[in-house]
């Protein structure tokens, strides 16, 4: 009975982010999936910029979730700018490779 042997494969993003409209100070979920073996680690970029979460600062109000998607516990926005709006996309890797994901923007609703 022995187990045929799984092949190692690439990462593919398996359910891409939308675009959201967010009232300042409520959450706010970005959603991705991503398939692969090894597992893939995933990555968060907005503006082209990365996104640190939870893992990184203790104190983020970003959370990467176990499955891949990002959580803001509130969407931050304050007079001096809209630190969370912009346009993400997420960015699944193992060693085969990486896949990213469709772009997302994130927008505060207006006053």
């Amino acid at each position: 009975g022995s187990q045929p042997q799984l092949e190692d494969a690439a990462p593919r993003i398996v359910e891409h982010p939308t675009d959201v409209l967010v009232s300042k100070g409520e959450p706010a979920t970005l959603s991705c999936k991503a398939e692969g073996r090894p597992a893939p680690v995933v990555e968060w970029f907005k503006d082209g910029e990365r996104v640190e979460t939870d893992r990184e600062d203790p104190r983020s109000h970003r959370t990467l979730l176990p499955g891949g998607s990002l959580f803001f516990l509130r969407i931050l926005h304050g007079r001096r700018g809209k630190p969370d709006e912009g346009v993400y996309v997420c960015v699944a890797r193992n060693y085969l490779g990486e896949a990213t994901s469709r772009n997302a923007s994130l927008e505060v609703a207006g006053e």
